[in-house]
């Protein structure tokens, strides 16, 4: 029997009041992203923009939102990420594996072994070092994969059990690394792309005076494009009301998963068992002839307005004395990653990606460090009309990478591994698994010398 959750209408209402504040903190950051040059020129995303105001304008800025509002914007992220989630895997094609091994292989090996290394050195610079010289928890290793590869939606996807395992604070530092990762991502990008194509790095674009500053930020009527597909007649019912029933459905197999597991394994979060029950709502429905209801930009669309809000709630409601309790090992663990994930964009990009390696490694690059919008982002800077096949290879290790790491399964495990084995010998399992990434590469052919050019 599904539990009894009691709600008045006056928490529906203030809900409600509070949902409306984002929407206008959203509207502002648009305006001030449309009408300030220099967030335009780093592609500062609106959403990151209005989470900024919010927190200017919180409990530890100006006080002009009162602390309530803002601890119900702190509860927003682990419902939204839900969402973004559970649809993650509807109205895709899975690709044959044997088909595309070859072209996704380099882009999926590149991107474990990101992922593995901004895991495993967190996990060991906090056995070694935090714990023992400050007293921090071991969990607080985790909060740098969950905020760089996962985004600001898998760390505030992890509250729960973050609480369960006695840590909350490791929400608002999670968002926090989240938030560094996305600056991060666009700005270090940018430069990257800058100095590479002075380099002579980039197949396509040659000179930086090619890199697209001008793009115009508002699309005229005649230059837009559909964004969804009306998949049913409107007189049976309204084709996003269809989609958002479907995602209900797979929220609802992800919660009975939950329950179940909860018996053996406890703290694994609701988001990645709701892309599992996405995925089965999937393959039930492409054996009927309802698969043709199904449209995989309406499930985009809802994924876009459910982060875009989880961005601004997120940023928002972040805890500035949490954040300053940890800075010296934040700014550290901050300092070291940024700095290991640039060498790595280097070293093993050239190595690992034989053609077009720097459009390959660079859309990697940012979603290994902020979301995958901002890798995109950067590819399109390099490659506007998608020519190398960066772009290709990318989404095709989309099905088969994003379950796992980046915000997947083996992300949101991260805290209850810790809590079971460890910081240090978590660590150097995955500092493990990030030289065998190397190891398969080489047994697989995609690990090549590097010439004097690159």
């Amino acid at each position: 029997m599904i539990p009894v959750v009691k709600i008045t209408g006056a928490s529906l209402d203030a809900l409600m009041f509070y949902v409306s504040v984002l929407g206008l903190l959203l509207l502002a950051g648009v305006f001030l992203r449309l009408k300030i040059r220099l967030l335009k020129q780093w592609f500062m995303p609106a959403a990151l923009v209005a989470g900024a105001l919010g927190l200017a304008l919180g409990p530890y800025g100006l006080e002009f939102f009162h602390e309530e509002m803002v601890n119900a914007w702190a509860l927003i992220p682990g419902r939204l990420i839900t969402i973004v989630f559970a649809p993650m895997l509807m109205g895709v094609i899975i690709p044959n594996p044997k088909k595309v091994i070859n072209m996704m292989g380099p882009q999926a090996m590149f991107t474990l072994g990101g992922d593995f290394l901004q895991i495993a050195v967190p996990f060991l610079l906090t056995a070694l070092v935090f714990s023992p010289y400050w007293q921090t928890n071991p969990l607080f290793g985790t909060i740098v994969e969950l905020g760089f590869a996962g985004g600001h939606g898998t760390a505030g996807g992890m509250t729960e059990v973050f609480k369960e395992l006695g840590w909350p604070d490791g929400t608002t530092l999670s968002l926090m690394t989240a938030t560094v990762g996305l600056f991060l991502g666009i700005v270090s990008g940018m430069i990257i792309i800058n100095f590479g194509i002075r380099k002579g790095y980039t197949s396509v674009i040659k000179s930086t005076e090619d890199i697209r500053k001008d793009e115009p930020e508002i699309i005229v009527a005649e230059n837009q494009k559909s964004g969804s597909m009306v998949t049913i007649n409107k007189d049976v019912i309204d084709s996003f009301a269809l989609h958002f029933s479907l995602i209900g459905i797979a929220i609802l197999l992800g919660w009975i998963m939950q329950k179940a597991l909860a018996t053996w394994v406890k703290g694994i979060p609701l988001f990645p068992l709701a892309m599992l029950g996405g995925l089965l709502v999937q393959i039930i429905l492409s054996k009927t002839p309802w698969a043709v209801l199904v449209d995989r930009k309406t499930f985009q669309r809802i994924q876009g307005w459910a982060l875009e809000f989880l961005i601004v709630a997120a940023v928002a409601s972040l805890k500035i004395p949490i954040i300053i309790a940890y800075a010296m090992p934040l700014t550290i663990v901050m300092f070291v990653m940024s700095a290991l994930l640039i060498g790595y964009f280097f070293w093993a990009g050239k190595r690992i990606f034989k053609e077009d390696w720097f459009e390959n490694a660079i859309v990697a690059y940012g979603s290994l460090t902020a979301v995958a919008a901002v890798g995109l982002l950067l590819l399109r800077t390099v490659d506007p009309e998608m020519k190398t096949n960066a772009g290709v290879a990318y989404a095709l290790r989309g099905p088969f990478i994003s379950p796992i790491v980046g915000g997947g399964i083996l992300s949101a495990s991260l805290p209850v591994i810790i809590a079971q084995y460890g910081a240090l010998n978590s660590g150097l399992v995955f500092l493990g698994l990030f030289f065998a990434v190397l190891v398969i590469c080489k047994m697989a052919g995609w690990w090549h010398p590097v010439s004097k050019k690159a």
